[in-house]
Protein backbone atom coordinates (compact mmCIF):
# COMPACT_ATOMS: atom_id res chain seq x y z
CA UNK A 1 0.00 0.00 0.00
CA UNK A 2 1.04 3.73 -0.45
CA UNK A 3 2.80 4.94 2.50
CA UNK A 4 0.45 8.44 2.23
CA UNK A 5 -2.35 6.10 2.34
CA UNK A 6 -1.49 4.41 5.12
CA UNK A 7 -1.11 7.56 6.67
CA UNK A 8 -4.52 8.53 5.42
CA UNK A 9 -6.16 5.90 6.79
CA UNK A 10 -5.05 6.07 10.28
CA UNK A 11 -6.22 9.67 10.26
CA UNK A 12 -9.60 8.22 9.03
CA UNK A 13 -9.89 4.90 11.74
CA UNK A 14 -8.72 8.26 14.01
CA UNK A 15 -11.41 10.44 13.28
CA UNK A 16 -14.07 7.67 12.87
CA UNK A 17 -13.04 5.75 16.33
CA UNK A 18 -13.64 9.78 18.06
CA UNK A 19 -17.07 9.84 16.69
CA UNK A 20 -17.62 6.24 17.76
CA UNK A 21 -16.84 6.89 21.64
CA UNK A 22 -18.90 10.03 21.73
CA UNK A 23 -15.71 11.76 21.96
CA UNK A 24 -16.88 14.20 19.37
CA UNK A 25 -20.45 14.76 19.48
CA UNK A 26 -23.03 15.29 16.50
CA UNK A 27 -25.41 17.72 15.94
CA UNK A 28 -29.06 16.65 16.05
CA UNK A 29 -32.10 18.08 13.49
CA UNK A 30 -35.53 18.06 14.57
CA UNK A 31 -36.57 16.34 11.22
CA UNK A 32 -35.19 12.75 10.44
CA UNK A 33 -31.82 12.68 8.54
CA UNK A 34 -31.28 9.88 5.63
CA UNK A 35 -27.95 10.03 4.24
CA UNK A 36 -26.72 8.82 1.00
CA UNK A 37 -22.84 8.41 0.10
CA UNK A 38 -20.08 6.09 -0.89
CA UNK A 39 -16.67 5.05 -0.20
CA UNK A 40 -14.88 6.48 -3.05
CA UNK A 41 -13.94 9.74 -4.42
CA UNK A 42 -17.09 10.25 -6.90
CA UNK A 43 -18.91 7.99 -9.57
CA UNK A 44 -20.44 5.13 -7.35
CA UNK A 45 -23.63 6.81 -8.72
CA UNK A 46 -25.00 9.24 -5.68
CA UNK A 47 -26.61 11.94 -7.28
CA UNK A 48 -28.82 9.32 -9.67
CA UNK A 49 -29.94 7.36 -6.59
CA UNK A 50 -30.86 10.34 -4.77
CA UNK A 51 -32.86 10.72 -7.30
CA UNK A 52 -34.47 7.58 -7.47
CA UNK A 53 -35.03 8.37 -3.13
CA UNK A 54 -36.72 11.54 -4.12
CA UNK A 55 -38.90 10.45 -6.73
CA UNK A 56 -39.99 7.40 -4.28
CA UNK A 57 -40.67 9.65 -1.74
CA UNK A 58 -42.71 12.23 -3.33
CA UNK A 59 -44.77 9.12 -4.96
CA UNK A 60 -45.52 8.56 -1.19
CA UNK A 61 -46.77 11.99 -0.52
CA UNK A 62 -43.64 12.78 1.74
CA UNK A 63 -41.91 15.98 2.38
CA UNK A 64 -38.41 16.05 2.13
CA UNK A 65 -35.21 18.44 1.61
CA UNK A 66 -31.93 17.40 0.07
CA UNK A 67 -28.48 19.13 2.41
CA UNK A 68 -25.64 19.01 0.32
CA UNK A 69 -22.19 20.71 0.40
CA UNK A 70 -22.50 22.08 -3.13
CA UNK A 71 -19.14 20.84 -4.06
CA UNK A 72 -17.38 23.33 -7.10
CA UNK A 73 -19.01 26.36 -6.16
CA UNK A 74 -17.82 29.31 -5.60
CA UNK A 75 -20.16 31.03 -3.20
CA UNK A 76 -20.24 30.61 0.61
CA UNK A 77 -22.48 29.80 3.59
CA UNK A 78 -26.02 27.62 3.61
CA UNK A 79 -27.90 28.89 0.31
CA UNK A 80 -31.49 27.92 -1.06
CA UNK A 81 -30.56 26.37 -4.86
CA UNK A 82 -32.38 28.84 -7.01
CA UNK A 83 -33.51 25.90 -10.23
CA UNK A 84 -32.34 28.97 -12.72
CA UNK A 85 -29.27 29.82 -11.10
CA UNK A 86 -26.06 28.77 -12.33
CA UNK A 87 -23.24 26.02 -10.70
CA UNK A 88 -21.12 28.65 -9.68
CA UNK A 89 -23.66 30.03 -7.47
CA UNK A 90 -24.97 25.99 -6.24
CA UNK A 91 -22.81 23.06 -7.33
CA UNK A 92 -23.91 21.70 -10.73
CA UNK A 93 -25.36 18.33 -8.58
CA UNK A 94 -27.33 20.14 -6.49
CA UNK A 95 -28.54 22.12 -9.67
CA UNK A 96 -29.65 18.92 -11.08
CA UNK A 97 -31.62 18.29 -7.96
CA UNK A 98 -33.33 21.03 -7.65
CA UNK A 99 -34.05 20.94 -11.80
CA UNK A 100 -35.18 17.23 -11.61
CA UNK A 101 -37.25 16.79 -8.25
CA UNK A 102 -40.04 19.23 -6.49
CA UNK A 103 -38.11 19.60 -3.40
CA UNK A 104 -36.32 22.50 -1.76
CA UNK A 105 -32.22 21.97 -2.32
CA UNK A 106 -29.90 23.56 0.33
CA UNK A 107 -26.31 23.96 0.42
CA UNK A 108 -23.73 24.89 2.96
CA UNK A 109 -20.36 23.63 4.09
CA UNK A 110 -21.71 23.17 7.47
CA UNK A 111 -24.87 20.50 6.55
CA UNK A 112 -26.33 20.67 10.14
CA UNK A 113 -26.65 24.91 9.40
CA UNK A 114 -28.06 23.91 6.39
CA UNK A 115 -30.61 21.51 7.90
CA UNK A 116 -31.59 24.18 10.31
CA UNK A 117 -32.12 27.21 7.46
CA UNK A 118 -34.27 24.25 5.67
CA UNK A 119 -36.51 23.65 8.77
CA UNK A 120 -36.81 27.23 9.64
CA UNK A 121 -38.34 27.91 6.16
CA UNK A 122 -39.57 24.65 5.32
CA UNK A 123 -40.29 22.93 8.46
CA UNK A 124 -38.63 19.85 10.36
CA UNK A 125 -39.13 17.27 7.05
CA UNK A 126 -37.31 14.94 6.43
CA UNK A 127 -33.56 16.01 4.78
CA UNK A 128 -31.98 13.61 2.12
CA UNK A 129 -28.16 14.49 3.30
CA UNK A 130 -26.45 14.01 -0.11
CA UNK A 131 -22.78 12.61 0.13
CA UNK A 132 -22.98 12.25 3.70
CA UNK A 133 -21.47 9.29 4.94
CA UNK A 134 -18.04 10.95 6.10
CA UNK A 135 -19.79 13.82 6.96
CA UNK A 136 -20.12 12.54 10.48
CA UNK A 137 -21.12 15.82 12.29
CA UNK A 138 -24.77 15.67 11.47
CA UNK A 139 -26.41 12.59 13.28
CA UNK A 140 -28.31 10.72 10.57
CA UNK A 141 -31.36 8.32 11.05
CA UNK A 142 -30.59 6.33 8.46
CA UNK A 143 -26.83 5.48 6.38
CA UNK A 144 -27.00 4.17 3.00
CA UNK A 145 -23.44 3.47 0.84
CA UNK A 146 -23.59 2.73 -2.59
CA UNK A 147 -20.36 0.57 -3.43
CA UNK A 148 -19.14 -0.43 -7.27
CA UNK A 149 -16.83 -3.45 -8.12
CA UNK A 150 -13.65 -1.32 -7.51
CA UNK A 151 -14.22 0.15 -4.39
CA UNK A 152 -13.67 -4.14 -3.41
CA UNK A 153 -9.88 -4.22 -4.71
CA UNK A 154 -8.76 -0.14 -4.20
CA UNK A 155 -6.86 1.23 -2.24
CA UNK A 156 -7.27 4.56 0.26
CA UNK A 157 -6.56 7.81 -1.23
CA UNK A 158 -3.94 9.17 -2.24
CA UNK A 159 -2.84 5.68 -3.86
CA UNK A 160 -6.48 4.94 -4.77
CA UNK A 161 -9.77 6.64 -4.57
CA UNK A 162 -10.85 5.34 -1.37
CA UNK A 163 -12.38 7.62 1.13
CA UNK A 164 -12.45 4.97 4.18
CA UNK A 165 -11.72 1.38 4.46
CA UNK A 166 -14.08 -1.43 3.67
CA UNK A 167 -14.74 -1.83 7.52
CA UNK A 168 -16.37 1.19 7.42
CA UNK A 169 -19.22 -0.65 5.92
CA UNK A 170 -20.01 -1.63 9.67
CA UNK A 171 -21.84 1.86 9.99
CA UNK A 172 -24.12 1.29 6.81
CA UNK A 173 -27.96 0.84 7.35
CA UNK A 174 -28.06 -0.24 3.72
CA UNK A 175 -25.33 -1.08 1.38
CA UNK A 176 -26.61 -0.15 -2.15
CA UNK A 177 -24.73 -2.44 -4.70
CA UNK A 178 -24.08 -0.58 -7.60
CA UNK A 179 -22.86 -0.86 -10.88
CA UNK A 180 -22.61 -4.83 -11.00
CA UNK A 181 -21.09 -4.78 -7.42
CA UNK A 182 -21.02 -8.26 -5.97
CA UNK A 183 -22.81 -8.99 -1.93
CA UNK A 184 -19.89 -11.49 -1.83
CA UNK A 185 -16.95 -8.81 -2.45
CA UNK A 186 -17.97 -7.03 0.86
CA UNK A 187 -18.34 -6.95 4.83
CA UNK A 188 -21.62 -7.08 4.50
CA UNK A 189 -22.74 -10.13 7.21
CA UNK A 190 -25.93 -9.00 8.19
CA UNK A 191 -26.15 -5.88 6.39
CA UNK A 192 -29.63 -4.90 4.48
CA UNK A 193 -28.77 -5.03 1.02
CA UNK A 194 -30.05 -2.99 -2.15
CA UNK A 195 -29.61 -3.37 -5.88
CA UNK A 196 -29.98 -1.10 -8.09
CA UNK A 197 -29.38 -1.44 -12.51
CA UNK A 198 -28.27 1.57 -13.66
CA UNK A 199 -28.40 2.94 -17.12
CA UNK A 200 -29.32 5.33 -19.45
CA UNK A 201 -32.12 7.14 -21.72
CA UNK A 202 -30.65 7.64 -25.17
CA UNK A 203 -32.55 9.77 -27.50
CA UNK A 204 -32.53 11.89 -30.81
CA UNK A 205 -29.06 10.61 -30.57
CA UNK A 206 -26.81 12.46 -33.79
CA UNK A 207 -25.41 9.95 -36.30
CA UNK A 208 -21.93 9.64 -35.48
CA UNK A 209 -21.66 11.58 -32.20
CA UNK A 210 -18.57 12.82 -30.58
CA UNK A 211 -19.12 11.88 -26.92
CA UNK A 212 -18.01 14.36 -23.58
CA UNK A 213 -18.16 14.77 -20.50
CA UNK A 214 -16.57 16.14 -17.27
CA UNK A 215 -17.78 13.11 -14.44
CA UNK A 216 -15.62 10.66 -12.28
CA UNK A 217 -15.53 7.83 -14.97
CA UNK A 218 -15.89 8.89 -18.01
CA UNK A 219 -15.11 5.17 -19.75
CA UNK A 220 -18.31 3.68 -17.80
CA UNK A 221 -20.39 6.12 -20.28
CA UNK A 222 -18.94 5.47 -23.27
CA UNK A 223 -19.64 1.79 -22.15
CA UNK A 224 -23.21 2.52 -21.20
CA UNK A 225 -23.38 4.42 -25.33
CA UNK A 226 -22.08 1.44 -26.77
CA UNK A 227 -24.16 -1.24 -25.20
CA UNK A 228 -26.41 1.46 -26.61
CA UNK A 229 -25.43 1.08 -29.74
CA UNK A 230 -23.89 3.95 -29.92
CA UNK A 231 -20.58 4.03 -31.47
CA UNK A 232 -18.88 7.99 -30.73
CA UNK A 233 -16.58 8.53 -33.56
CA UNK A 234 -14.67 10.89 -31.07
CA UNK A 235 -14.37 11.54 -27.42
CA UNK A 236 -12.97 14.04 -25.18
CA UNK A 237 -12.90 14.14 -21.35
CA UNK A 238 -12.80 16.85 -18.65
CA UNK A 239 -12.35 16.92 -14.44
CA UNK A 240 -15.00 15.95 -12.88
CA UNK A 241 -17.11 19.07 -12.32
CA UNK A 242 -15.46 20.71 -15.52
CA UNK A 243 -16.95 24.26 -15.87
CA UNK A 244 -16.90 24.57 -19.62
CA UNK A 245 -15.50 27.85 -21.23
CA UNK A 246 -15.41 29.24 -24.71
CA UNK A 247 -11.92 27.69 -25.20
CA UNK A 248 -13.73 23.93 -24.69
CA UNK A 249 -16.39 24.93 -27.18
CA UNK A 250 -13.96 25.85 -29.92
CA UNK A 251 -11.70 22.47 -29.19
CA UNK A 252 -15.25 20.86 -29.34
CA UNK A 253 -16.36 21.90 -32.47
CA UNK A 254 -12.95 21.83 -34.03
CA UNK A 255 -12.53 18.01 -32.84
CA UNK A 256 -16.68 17.82 -34.42
CA UNK A 257 -15.04 18.97 -37.78
CA UNK A 258 -11.95 17.12 -38.01
CA UNK A 259 -14.08 13.68 -37.01
CA UNK A 260 -17.16 14.89 -39.55
CA UNK A 261 -19.24 14.35 -36.90
CA UNK A 262 -22.90 14.74 -36.78
CA UNK A 263 -23.24 16.34 -33.74
CA UNK A 264 -22.66 16.14 -29.86
CA UNK A 265 -24.00 13.00 -26.61
CA UNK A 266 -23.17 14.52 -23.24
CA UNK A 267 -24.72 13.80 -19.45
CA UNK A 268 -27.25 15.91 -17.72
CA UNK A 269 -24.54 16.84 -15.41
CA UNK A 270 -22.46 18.30 -18.28
CA UNK A 271 -25.29 19.96 -19.60
CA UNK A 272 -25.75 22.52 -15.79
CA UNK A 273 -22.04 22.98 -16.10
CA UNK A 274 -22.46 24.31 -19.86
CA UNK A 275 -24.91 26.73 -19.14
CA UNK A 276 -25.44 29.17 -22.28
CA UNK A 277 -22.78 27.25 -24.37
CA UNK A 278 -25.14 24.42 -24.60
CA UNK A 279 -26.77 25.93 -28.10
CA UNK A 280 -23.37 26.59 -29.46
CA UNK A 281 -22.98 22.76 -29.71
CA UNK A 282 -26.52 21.66 -31.43
CA UNK A 283 -27.09 18.98 -32.08
CA UNK A 284 -26.55 17.76 -28.72
CA UNK A 285 -28.24 15.16 -27.46
CA UNK A 286 -28.47 15.33 -23.45
CA UNK A 287 -28.43 11.48 -21.83
CA UNK A 288 -30.28 11.21 -18.46
CA UNK A 289 -29.10 8.40 -16.35
CA UNK A 290 -31.93 6.19 -14.93
CA UNK A 291 -31.87 3.96 -11.98
CA UNK A 292 -33.91 1.46 -10.52
CA UNK A 293 -33.87 0.03 -7.65
CA UNK A 294 -35.07 -3.80 -7.03
CA UNK A 295 -38.11 -4.05 -4.99
CA UNK A 296 -38.39 -0.42 -4.48
CA UNK A 297 -41.66 -0.58 -2.23
CA UNK A 298 -40.29 -2.62 0.63
CA UNK A 299 -36.65 -0.86 0.62
CA UNK A 300 -38.13 2.34 1.49
CA UNK A 301 -40.75 0.36 4.22
CA UNK A 302 -37.75 -0.98 5.48
CA UNK A 303 -36.18 2.65 5.38
CA UNK A 304 -39.53 4.29 7.26
CA UNK A 305 -39.35 1.75 9.49
CA UNK A 306 -35.80 2.11 11.09
CA UNK A 307 -36.18 5.88 11.42
CA UNK A 308 -39.76 5.73 12.97
CA UNK A 309 -38.07 3.12 15.65
CA UNK A 310 -35.41 5.37 16.09
CA UNK A 311 -36.91 8.33 16.57
CA UNK A 312 -39.73 6.50 19.26
CA UNK A 313 -38.72 8.52 22.26
CA UNK A 314 -37.22 5.77 24.80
Amino acid sequence: MNPLSTIYGGVVRTRNAFYDRNLIRCRQLQGPVVSVGNLSAGGSGKTPFVLLLGDLLEARGIRFDILSRGYGRKSKGVRLVDPAGLPQEFGDEPLLLARKLQTPVIVGEDRYQAGRFAESKFGPQLHLLDDGFQHRALARNFDIVLVTPQDSSDQLLPGGRLREPLSSLRRADAVVLASGAAADSFPLEGKTVWRVRRGIVPTNIPPQPIVFCGIARPQNFVLQLRAANIEPVGQAFYRDHHAYGEKDIRELLDLKQRSQAGGFVTTEKDAVNLGGYLSALEPLAVVPVKMELQDAANAVDTMLQKIAERRRPA
